[in-house]
């Protein structure tokens, strides 16, 4: 799956110069999700992983229970962008026909197309555990996230969803144009057990209530993420018992919610 494309640009300088420039662009393109034959959403994304993507949308969308309940994925390219349907197990078909929706989405959307706002509180199974990692780790960890973002260094147009140990040790990482499409994909690798258990995420954009949300499907204790968080994202972390930490830059972060008071 190509990600990236050579485009020639124009390249302005403040003396008025003017030239062409050749540069990677991150490819974007609709991916259409079909699920036991209905269509179920159309994202806009960075084509790649679409099989851990599909997992995790499947899960942070409260399509299915466990992976195990995924029962096929199978991705093909279309004339005009990727098509990934998708097979539940017998047991969940009729929870699909009550969710199904015709929805298309754009990369700054995780909630569009809902019907009625008591569909955006879902349920939350258990209670996030304790972080462990401590504040020297998160800087040290924070100073390395672009040695983990390839694609951004190609084209500095994606966002990035990273899982580590209580060393920040990172285990996995994902990226995509859209910032919930890299967190679903990293949710997605996380759930097909590759990996260790991650103590923390720590994403490259704002923390809104969807991301707050998929970190909670995740089992994590920590959300990080270096923008700034929004009101109903800290609601629905202290609601929930998350860790929050936003704007997290080199010389400071925010500590948005800690209910085990790690870093106090």
């Amino acid at each position: 799956m190509r990600v990236t494309q050579m485009l020639t640009l124009i390249r302005l300088s403040p003396d008025g110069a003017a030239g062409p420039i050749e540069r990677d662009i991150a490819v974007e393109c609709p991916v259409a999700i079909e699920v036991d034959g209905f269509g179920y959403a159309v994202m806009m994304m960075t084509p790649e992983r679409l099989e851990d993507f599909a997992t995790g949308f499947l899960l942070t969308e409260r399509l299915v229970d466990a992976p195990g309940d995924i029962l096929d994925i199978e991705p093909f390219a279309a004339e005009s962008g990727w098509i990934v349907r998708v097979t539940l197990a017998e047991h969940l078909r009729g929870r699909m026909q009550d969710r199904v929706r015709h929805r298309t989405s754009d990369t700054s959307c995780g909630l569009c197309g809902l019907s009625g706002l008591e569909q955006i509180a879902r349920p939350v199974t258990g209670r996030p555990p304790a972080p462990q990692v401590d504040v020297e780790t998160l800087f040290a960890t924070l100073a390395t996230v672009r040695t983990h973002q390839p694609l951004n260094a190609q084209t500095g147009a994606v966002h990035a969803a990273i899982a580590c140990d209580a060393g920040g040790m990172v285990l996995a990482a994902a990226e995509d144009v859209g910032r919930h499409n890299a967190l679903d994909k990293l949710v997605g690798t996380l759930a097909r057990g590759t990996v260790l258990s991650p103590d923390f995420i720590l994403v490259t954009s704002r923390i809104s209530y969807e991301m707050v949300d998929k970190a909670l499907v995740a089992g994590v204790g920590l959300l990080v993420g270096i923008s700034a968080p929004t009101s109903l994202a800290i609601d629905h972390a202290r609601q929930h018992g998350l860790t929050l930490i936003a704007l997290a830059r080199s010389d400071a972060m925010l500590v948005a919610h800690d209910p085990h008071d790690r870093f106090a």
